[in-house]
């Protein structure tokens, strides 16, 4: 029986590992991973029930100097999602020094709800390191806590959990028992390709993708149809998404559908194509039309 519940902003500046940690806390993937920097560009909503508490668990995109409008989006969720939650994560790496991402965060949050200093990637460097990275942080801003943790293998999770139980009020459930993210289904597929889109193209172009779903339906033997549409923003990195004989369209496609057939647990017949939108980046009727709202 739920009787608390927590809203909790995961917050930090690109691939300091928010959307890992965020798959980690809930158990399952419901956020898109990859090496590349502002992987996320959505507020994600993950949900947690721990006993007689609910935590649901706010991803957001990587603080950053916004060079586009889709940027200026971006940098505005994580400003909206600081505000009026329970606690907030600052989520960092384990070095001894404050970039000005984090110095931005940090004014943003002064004055409002606790702030716990997560410290990821603590499988990366020795224990005694981190030392130098607590004091650095806690001379900077009045942490409620520190954490170290690993959201690659989960060591220091529960006791995060532990932590942020302190700050949870009473109150009613905000998801149903068996829902884990408040992401449509269409949006959890269209992110799966996208996130092949980063893991299998270089430098600015995956950067300048959209997905759409336009076709999301199931036949009588359960077989799912779903058509995808690529956008990009150059008639060259059309032709470099799809690659020679559509070989490099064909693996991402592929990716994308195992995965998929993973999260329905179903048969999935995924087809793409890829469009050009120039500079969509910069079009808010496009940026809306894409999801990003």
């Amino acid at each position: 029986m739920i009787k608390r519940s927590a809203m909790v902003t995961i917050a930090g500046r690109p691939n300091v590992g928010k959307s890992t940690l965020t798959n980690r806390l809930v158990g399952e993937k419901i956020a898109i991973v990859s090496s590349k920097p502002q992987t996320t560009r959505n507020r994600i909503s993950g949900v947690l029930n721990r006993g007689e508490t609910q935590f649901v668990f706010l991803d957001t995109p990587g603080f950053h100097k916004p060079r586009t409008r889709l940027g200026d989006y971006m940098v505005g969720v994580v400003n909206e999602s600081v505000a009026d939650v329970d606690a907030v994560l600052l989520l960092v790496e384990p070095i001894a020094n404050i970039g000005p991402q984090e110095q931005v965060l940090l004014e943003r949050l002064v004055g409002g709800a606790p702030v716990i200093l997560v410290i990821n990637k603590i499988d990366t460097v020795e224990k005694q390191e981190l030392l130098a990275v607590i004091d650095c942080y806690s001379k900077a801003f009045p942490f409620a806590a520190v954490v170290p943790v690993s959201a690659k293998d989960g060591d220091g999770v529960e006791a995060l959990l532990d932590e942020l139980e302190k700050y949870v009020p009473e109150g009613p459930q905000l998801f149903p028992d068996d829902m884990i993210t408040d992401q449509p289904e269409r949006q959890l597929v269209a992110e799966i390709v996208r996130e092949k889109l980063l893991w299998c193209l270089d430098r600015e172009i995956p950067h300048g993708t959209a997905v759409e779903i336009t076709k999301f339906s199931e036949r009588d033997d359960g077989v799912i149809d779903i058509d995808a549409t690529i956008y990009c923003e150059k008639p060259s990195h059309k032709g470099i998404i799809i690659g020679k004989q559509g070989a490099m369209l064909k693996k991402i496609s592929t990716m994308a559908r195992n995965d998929i057939e993973k999260l329905l647990d179903a048969k999935v017949y995924l087809q793409t194509w890829v469009k050009v939108k120039e500079n969509w980046r910069d079009s808010e009727f496009l940026i809306r039309n894409f999801g990003y709202q």
